[in-house]
């Protein structure tokens, strides 16, 4: 039989699954050959030149 602690984990490990089933995760930016946030020119596969320039097109878009 299961006790308290085992119940708790299961009940955990389900809503875990459900939030991430149900996260937003908006919609997906396609690489342009270019820094979204500066422009530069970058690798085909790359969206920003580097952490910075994403964290600042990441706050930009929130801002709008």
């Amino acid at each position: 039989m299961a006790d308290v602690l085992d119940q708790a984990t299961d009940y955990e490990e389900r809503d875990r699954e459900l939030a991430l089933r149900n996260l937003d995760r908006g919609p997906v930016i396609a690489a342009t050959g270019h820094c979204l946030n500066c422009e530069a020119p970058l690798p085909a596969e790359r969206r920003w030149c580097d952490a910075d320039c994403r964290d600042d097109w990441q706050a930009a878009r929130r801002n709008r």
